[in-house]
This record gives structure tokens, C-alpha cells and sequence, in this order.
């Protein structure tokens, strides 16, 4: 049986004056030394991987929102949501268990707060929670957190609806967001219905 290797050197031979090529040598390396330049490098790559190891693990869009209004109520809802929970989270008749306040926060670190804000309820089995963000009236840029707050809630799997508070939660000035169950509590609801229709 002849083997792989046997059949190349037979097809050289068949070639005739086949040669290796031959290597260059290099005579002087260069010898590369540590400078600020490559350090430098090397601190900003480390950086731009972290920023980006961060947006991998929050989701929300950065830096654009379409803008809203100061005066305008904000107000979403997934499909599945009934009319009548709906209703009563836009009448604040749901008890705010957890509270987020974005005043003085930038964009950047309101992104990260309003995730973190968010997975933090899931995890505690919140269901409902309030973000004040202001109306952002009079500013160079109105309502600029109320218009992030307004883009990056729907990214969100775990928001299953939001709308603007009443009067004494903030108004126009602050959001009311209902939260999906989390795993854990979805399973201890189960089990109750199960031990209840046995």
C-alpha cells in the first residue's frame, strides 16, 4: 500500500530537477524595547476590550434617543399585557417597590444604572418600580434622560410595560415600569397551581 508521502516524492521525481527554495537568513534581529508608545497601545486596547466587554453585557443603545417632549407622557406596553393591568399601572395603583433616581446621572452612567436598576428588580421578584429622570425642561438639550429612558425601556426583555407616574410619584418627571416574573418566582407560582389542582 503505498502511503501519501510515497506518492508526492514520485510525482517530484516525475518533475525532474525539483529544489528546495532557499530560506533567507537573517543576520541582525532587531531588538524591540519596551517604550510608553506600546505601552500606551497596549492600556488603550485593554480599555476598548473592557468597553466593549461592557455593552456586550448591557444591551441598551448609548448615545441616541429619538427626543421626546418634557410634557409628553411616556408609554409602552408589550403584547400579551391586559388592558386592565395596563390601566392600573398608568393609574399607579400597583405598590412601587424599588425606586431609581437618574437626577444629576450623565447619559453614560444612566444607561448603566437603568440596566443594572432593571436585572436588580428581576432578580428581587419586583414587579413594579419607578425611574425619575426629570422632564428636563429648559435645558440645552430637554428631556434628555426622559427620551433615553423612553428609547432603552422597551430594549429591555424583562420590561413588560411603562408609563409616565401620577402627580404624587413625579408626573411627567418620572416612569412607572412593570417587570416580568423572574425564573425562580414563575416556578413557585406553578407549583402552587399544581399542589392546588391535585
Amino acid at each position: 500500500m503505498t502511503s501519501d508521502s510515497d506518492l508526492f516524492q514520485d510525482a517530484l521525481g516525475q518533475l525532474g530537477d525539483v529544489r528546495p527554495l532557499a530560506r533567507e537568513r537573517r543576520e541582525k534581529r532587531v531588538a524591540l524595547k519596551k517604550d510608553s508608545a506600546v505601552e500606551l497601545n497596549r492600556h488603550m486596547r485593554r480599555e476598548a476590550a473592557t468597553r466593549e466587554t461592557a455593552a456586550e453585557l448591557n444591551p441598551l443603545a448609548g448615545e441616541f434617543a429619538e427626543p421626546v417632549d418634557p410634557w409628553d407622557p411616556l408609554e409602552f406596553k408589550r403584547d400579551g399585557v391586559q388592558n386592565g393591568v395596563y390601566r392600573n399601572l398608568r393609574l399607579g395603583k400597583y405598590r412601587v417597590d424599588a425606586r431609581l433616581d437618574l437626577h444629576r446621572h450623565t447619559v453614560e452612567m444612566a444607561r448603566r444604572a437603568v440596566f443594572e436598576f432593571v436585572r436588580d428588580c428581576v432578580e428581587a421578584d419586583v414587579r413594579c418600580a419607578l425611574i425619575t429622570h426629570g422632564k428636563g425642561e429648559g435645558r440645552a438639550q430637554p428631556a434628555l434622560l426622559k427620551s433615553c429612558v423612553n428609547c432603552w425601556l422597551p430594549q429591555l426583555h424583562e420590561v413588560l410595560a411603562f408609563h409616565s407616574a401620577q402627580k404624587q410619584h413625579g408626573g411627567l418627571g418620572a416612569t412607572y415600569i412593570l417587570l416580568r416574573k423572574s425564573e425562580r418566582k414563575r416556578q413557585d407560582n406553578l407549583e402552587k397551581h399544581q399542589r392546588r389542582n391535585r
